[in-house]
């Protein structure tokens, strides 16, 4: 062997070393489209560069539903290692054994966490906080809305977009509906807010907006709907089209977890990426980038979501459990009456 073969060699194997030979895969299921774009490059881009051993591969999906169902499907062989979904899904699925405990074991940052970020009997916990809002094109509405009721005005009619159950965003609204119906506990009955969305449903244009509701009002398809204030604001900054209202009957607050699936394949890579996931530079940085509130207390906060006050009280754990029936009462009563 020559000198320089010898030093070739000894350089190869110097690279080798340096370089991770085995690199592990993290695969997270979120949410698609917006969230998807945004979520990579305040969050993941950055882990990466910070954990150059470990990809994430992000496998987009519309909402928590989809996910679940993915998550049921690969029950026997896991293929997804971390899943951010909402909170009632979540409760549905750390109920069919499908996640580990996400607690200081896994990320010393779990201790920083809001109250709210804990929901009694879900595994995963709170990685982002959001409200739902009402959605209006400013060219085919012209005076802000204040209330939710102009989604029942008879001159949208056609021009609605709503996504409904089994998204959260439908179930958000029915409890609103139910509220200003003067229904009683929506935990023991929405039947009021049923009866008024069956008003509303003539109104609607469509339950499935594609490629998601922001988009088809921004650009005139739709006059009004209704969405996450998250991602609201990033169509509203973008568009100048899309307005973005909270109506003074108050909205519902939602949340986002983080989720260790159980016998994941890279289970030891996933409780890193967690861990990142919820630390304060992680969650500083989403709120920055798509004004996401953040769960850790030690997040520097510089856009949030809408002022808590206005909140209806909305227990997501119950509301798991009552979840299939009001999807059954969308499916049979509501959403054969639209247009």
């Amino acid at each position: 062997m020559t000198k320089l073969q010898t030093l070739l060699g000894v350089s190869a194997l110097a690279f080798a070393a340096s370089t991770p030979a085995f690199a592990e895969t993290v695969t997270l299921a979120a949410y698609s489209g917006i969230f998807q774009d945004h979520y990579m490059k305040a969050v993941v881009e950055p882990f990466m560069k910070a954990h150059p051993d470990i990809k994430v591969e992000f496998y987009g999906m519309p909402n928590s539903a989809q996910m679940l169902g993915t998550l049921r499907a690969q029950k026997a062989a896991p293929q997804i290692d971390v899943v951010i979904m909402d909170v009632s899904v979540a409760k549905a699925g750390t109920d069919e054994g499908l996640f580990d405990k996400v607690d200081e074991s896994v990320s010393k940052n779990v201790a920083d966490l809001y109250p709210a970020a804990h929901a009694q009997g879900v595994n995963g916990v709170g990685v982002t906080f959001d409200n739902l809002v009402l959605l209006y094109n400013k060219d085919q509405v012209t005076t802000e809305p204040t209330s939710w009721n102009v989604l029942w005005d008879k001159q949208y009619a056609g021009k609605v977009a709503i996504p409904a159950v089994p998204d959260i965003q439908g179930t958000t609204l029915t409890i609103i509906a139910n509220k200003m119906a003067g229904g009683g506990d929506y935990k023991k009955s929405v039947e009021a807010g049923i009866k008024k969305l069956t008003e509303l449903a003539p109104n609607v244009q469509t339950w499935d907006p594609k490629p998601d509701v922001y988009a088809p009002i921004a650009n005139g398809q739709a006059a009004l709907g209704i969405g996450w204030n998250a991602r609201a604001q990033v169509y509203a900054k973008s568009t100048g089209k899309l307005g973005v209202v909270m109506p003074q009957e108050g909205s519902g607050f939602q949340i986002n977890t983080i989720n260790l699936v159980k016998s994941s394949p890279s289970n030891k890579a996933a409780k890193t990426f967690i861990d990142y996931a919820l630390s304060p530079e992680a969650q500083t940085a989403f709120n920055e980038e798509m004004f996401y509130g953040p769960t850790n207390s030690k997040a520097k906060i510089a856009k949030t979501s809408r002022s808590m006050d206005k909140m209806i009280d909305i227990d997501w754990i119950a509301v798991a459990g009552i979840r299939d029936g009001i999807t059954e009462q969308w499916r049979r009563r509501v959403i054969p009456l639209s247009r």
